[in-house]
């Protein structure tokens, strides 16, 4: 796949707990052993679980091997577009925009709260493996 991955919390976590089916879990290993990105929202949501201290530093070390995108005000200002048209949650509003910004396929297991935005790409693991 050409496109860069933005990577979701959810995904970041079923995968990292091992709560992914093996089969998809495997194919995601191909993915997350190249260039992957998460957002700085995700690293906040993930790193800020509270969870056990083995299970924290497997997430932080997901999280090190990923690029993380920060905040710009490209897409601050998507942001602010995304939430003026659509009733989302802050975090999955910054998501989408960075997503859309920088020209990835975000990668979730919450499909329903990025529906209909325009133009985002949005694969389900759960659902695309293996196809």
């Amino acid at each position: 796949m050409g496109m860069n991955m933005l990577v979701d919390s959810n995904v970041i976590i079923d995968y990292v707990s091992n709560r992914i089916p093996e089969k998809i879990a495997k194919d995601l290993d191909i993915y997350f052993n190249r260039n992957f990105s998460v957002s700085i929202i995700s690293k906040m949501e993930v790193l800020g679980f509270n969870t056990l201290d083995y299970e924290l530093e497997q997430l932080e070390s997901f999280i090190k091997f990923s690029s993380i995108i920060y905040i710009d005000e490209d897409v601050a200002n998507k942001t602010i577009e995304i939430r003026r048209i659509k009733r989302i949650k802050l975090p999955d509003a910054i998501i989408a925009a960075t997503a859309l910004v920088r020209n990835c396929i975000l990668l979730s297991h919450n499909t329903t709260d990025f529906k209909k935005i325009e133009g985002l790409q949005v694969l389900d693991p759960y659902s695309f493996i293996g196809k």
